[in-house]
């Protein structure tokens, strides 16, 4: 037998040194491992192998001597991270024998004893995949694992991993299973192993167990893991680790993160449950202040606040009234109150001769380009050197003399641009826009209609004026007005599911009579109000229309937008989509894949869906005839869905360079919109050079595209290089009226509210999508696939629905009577410490001020003081903060 060779073998050679080694090959190997090891460790050697004799002796006192001997030793001992601990490293060669032992071996404590020590063993000698560590815990003792030690707990986990999907697969019980995923949970949680402890519950499917495991010290970083993990989880374990963790908040009393969770569920019951469950006024104050921001439309009832008077400065914030004020502080605040004008923008003097010879160019263009850079610079200023100068006669002369260097539709811009300038602030604002909805000329009354419309935007008030006053316009005779106040409405009610508006407009898609023009604006009207509500009723009407027009109208290049007014209802719902997906597949074969495309990519938008990139990939990888225009919202639609996340959206932008690469024209077009909402308000370097290598393309829709899209990128971020290369282009394309335009919506978007604003649809440090920002986003890309005819032909308001997507990139703090308070707070890079150990630094690279502040994208706050205590976890937006009660001045 091997056990007695070895150590007789080795004792020879140390009686007597000078004998010379034997000649069998074995031996002589033996020996030379034998030389090699210290005196201890021989001793351990030796000691061990009796261990192993004596484990087989039939006298059970002596085997649970040589066990108990056995155990102390594998326990004792200790081995850096790099090597097998050495008890482990000299049982190797009898891990055979004990186990051949073990099944002759008759049921008794013992026996379990031995099980426990095997399973240890096993953990560095079973071959892999037999899962053997595991097979000998259930049969031993039903003892302590963690004494065993980290390593083996994680080894055991992962083969209960392995054994579970086994289990389930060939239907056998998992009870015993399950008791030790009790243990190894418990062992996790105490250990700070948050991490681990969470995807051994979700490999057994059980998540409910967290809840009981979680202490006060490490809910947060299980819950950070939950819910940083979701956005990896195939549908429906996103939702249930989300749902776990939104349980975990809601038992620790941690409120406004609930509150966070709920709104990524889009849960309106779990959202009055974060209300109801607190009876702090403050707190109630600070959870409006979020679904503000995120422009949830919610009715506060008396459970929520019973008071009237409480519930009326709640709703209040709910309804964004403040909105304009905190603004106006943030920019009195950074001192940019000083109106600019376009001039100021465009800044000719730095550019090389032959700009200025562009002016005698279409000087109608030119003006209209100047209304919509002085509307996004000035963009809730409420002042501006163009529309709002006072004049010098009461009649309002000079800025109706702006209105009148635009030609015919470019009025209604410029008189919607008033809308801009005065955005979120009603009572200035409507009274203002009143004059023009009085004038003799219609555009100029559709231009005010949708001005109205606009500052309204994101604001919500009890007498609803923008209904009011709107509503009775959407019927008139004349198509222009009806354009105006339908867009209107829709980009005021954005989000709210208001229902006077569906009866009304469901009526104009249903009369067979309506232009096709007003057709496609009411419906997507109708996708804005009702955005991601899965209305079946609105989408059949929107079918129905869809179906009833003749080959000519589908045509056209505005009927494009009514599959992106179907998709819009079912945004970011998944798979609610598939009943309306189906229909569409019996669609006019013009707009049929255009649709089945459009609904796929707006339905999965934002979540992160590998499955469904895939599945855009493989259409955007197919080469077509000529005529075929469904590629270009795949383009879009791969970014949409990959924007999810920071991997998913570094992976996507390599996969666009490819299609830039290998894809046909239509393609190409869209490759640059897709970057643009990828890094939106976000000028990434990369995305920054493709861009601009772009903008100087053979392929006028490429070009433009590209040029567009460096201003979304850039968007409210006053991004210099971006500014510099848009200058360059303006004198680069001096001859070409088209591209001329794009670069003055592009430098206007980079000045968007002289930097305070960003278009970015998720806030609350990248956790939350706001759905309304999103769909003014996709409505205006999707405009953009066919810039001639839609941005650059009649239809050149459409950009102002990206007033949808418009908030400050503020933090405002605010005191117990909101009223602005400074404090100051460390702005700094965001750090990424899910799953990490100890208390990691959330932010690098700070640096302190007093806020109010500007927030870059990717960058983070926290308060540098301990005065004050926050009552949100994220500081962005509006934030309130109570006196600190064991604050102490340090004299």
């Amino acid at each position: 037998m091997s056990a007695d060779q070895k150590p007789s073998s080795s004792a020879a050679s140390e009686q007597n040194p000078q004998k010379p080694a034997s000649k069998d090959p074995k031996r002589k190997k033996d020996d030379k491992k034998d030389d090699d090891l210290s005196d201890e460790d021989l001793a351990l050697k030796q000691q061990l192998e009796l261990y192993v004799e004596r484990v087989q002796d039939v006298d059970p006192g002596v085997q649970k001597l040589a066990l108990e001997s056995m155990r102390q030793e594998i326990r004792t001992a200790t081995s850096s991270m790099t090597s097998v601990p050495k008890p482990l490293k000299f049982l190797r060669p009898h891990y055979g024998t004990l186990k051949a032992y073990f099944e002759i071996m008759p049921e008794s404590d013992l026996k379990k004893y031995l099980a426990d020590i095997l399973s240890v063993l096993a953990l560095t000698m079973s071959a892999e995949g037999e899962r053997e560590s595991l097979k000998y815990r259930l049969l031993g003792s039903e003892g302590d694992i963690g004494s065993w030690g980290h390593e083996y707990v994680r080894n055991l986990a992962g083969e209960i991993a392995q054994e579970f999907q086994k289990r389930q697969y060939d239907d056998m019980p998992v009870d015993a299973l399950m008791e030790l995923v009790q243990q190894i949970v418990a062992f996790h949680m105490k250990h700070n192993a948050e991490p681990e402890a969470v995807d051994l519950l979700m490999e057994v499917e059980d998540l409910d167990l967290l809840v009981e495991h979680v202490d006060a010290t490490n809910y947060k970083r299980a819950c950070l893991y939950l819910t940083s993990s979701s956005s990896y989880l195939p549908s429906p374990d996103d939702i249930l680790a989300l749902d776990i963790a939104y349980t975990i908040y809601i038992k620790f009393e941690d409120l406004t993160s609930a509150l966070r969770i709920a709104l990524l569920l889009d849960n309106i019951q779990y959202v009055k449950q974060v209300y109801t469950s607190t009876e702090d006024l403050l707190l109630k104050k600070q959870f409006s202040y979020i679904i503000a921001r995120h422009g949830l439309t919610v009715e506060l009832d008396d459970d929520i606040a019973a008071e009237d008077n409480d519930r009326d400065i709640l709703q209040d914030i709910v309804n964004n009234t403040k909105l304009s004020e905190g603004y106006l502080t943030l920019a009195r605040d950074i001192e940019v109150m000083e109106p600019k004008s376009p001039e100021d923008i465009y800044k000719v003097h730095l550019i090389d001769g032959r700009a200025s010879a562009s002016s005698s160019l279409d000087s109608a263009r030119q003006n209209l380009a100047a209304t919509f850079v002085n509307a996004f610079v000035n963009a809730g200023f409420g002042q501006d050197k163009l529309m709002t100068v006072p004049s010098e006669s009461s009649s309002g002369g000079a800025s109706g003399s702006w209105l009148f260097k635009n030609k015919e539709h470019g009025k209604a811009s410029a008189a919607a641009s008033l809308g801009m300038i005065l955005l979120w602030d009603i009572d200035n604002g409507l009274a203002q826009i009143d004059k023009y909805l009085h004038s003799n000329d219609n555009h100029v009354v559709a231009g005010a209609l949708l001005g109205v419309g606009i500052v309204n935007c994101g604001v919500k008030n009890d007498c609803d004026p923008a209904l009011a006053l709107l509503l009775d316009y959407i019927n008139r005779e004349d198509t222009i007005i009806r354009i105006g106040s339908i867009l209107g409405l829709g980009i005021t009610y954005a989000g709210s599911h208001q229902e006077e508006l569906r009866i009304r407009l469901s009526q104009i898609l249903g009369d067979p009579k309506t232009p096709l023009e007003v057709l496609v604006f009411s419906a997507l009207c109708l996708g804005l109000v009702f955005v991601g509500s899965c209305n079946e009723e609105i989408a059949q009407s929107i079918i129905f229309a869809l179906m009833d027009r003749s080959e000519a109208e589908l045509g056209e290049p505005l009927t494009r937008l009514l599959p992106v007014a179907l998709g819009l209802l079912y945004l970011g719902k998944q798979d609610s989509v598939e009943a309306t997906a189906e229909v569409s597949k019996t669609f006019n074969e013009k707009i049929r894949k255009y649709c089945d495309v459009t609904l796929m990519s707006l339905a999965y938008a934002g979540t992160g869906n590998v499955l469904k990139v895939q599945n855009l990939l493989g259409i955007c990888s197919q080469h077509l005839d000529k005529g075929e225009t469904h590629q270009g919202p795949a383009v879009l639609g791969i970014a949409l869905i990959a924007m999810a996340e920071d991997l998913g959206l570094e992976m996507a932008v390599r996969s666009l360079e490819r299609l830039l690469q290998y894809g046909e024209q239509n393609i190409r077009r869209a490759v640059p919109l897709a970057l643009g909402i990828l890094c939106i308000s976000n000028p990434k370097v990369n995305v920054m050079d493709t861009l601009s290598r772009l903008s100087h393309d053979a392929d006028a829709d490429v070009s433009m595209a590209a040029i567009i899209s460096l201003g979304l990128i850039g968007a409210g971020t006053n991004n210099a290089r971006i500014a510099g290369m848009l200058r360059n282009l303006s004198s680069y394309y001096y001859k070409e009226a088209g591209h001329l335009f794009c670069v003055r919506i592009a430098q206007g978007l980079v000045h968007l509210g002289k930097g305070l604003l960003t278009l970015s649809p998720y806030h609350s440090d990248r956790f939350l999508l706001s759905p309304t920002a999103l769909a003014g986003l996709v409505t205006v890309l999707h405009a953009c696939l066919d810039m001639k005819s839609i941005i650059l032909g009649k239809y050149h308001y459409m950009l102002y629905i990206l007033v949808l997507a418009m908030q400050p990139r503020m933090l405002l703090t605010v005191d117990e009577n909101l009223k602005p308070l400074s404090v100051p707070v460390r702005v700094g890079q965001a750090v990424d410490v899910v799953g990490q150990a100890g208390r990691p630094k959330t932010i690098t690279g700070f640096q302190t001020h007093s806020t109010p502040v500007l927030l870059a994208a990717g960058e983070r706050a926290e308060l540098a003081t301990e005065k004050y205590i926050l009552l949100s976890p994220v500081l962005e937006g509006f934030v309130i903060l109570k006196e600190n009660p064991d604050y102490r001045e340090d004299h």
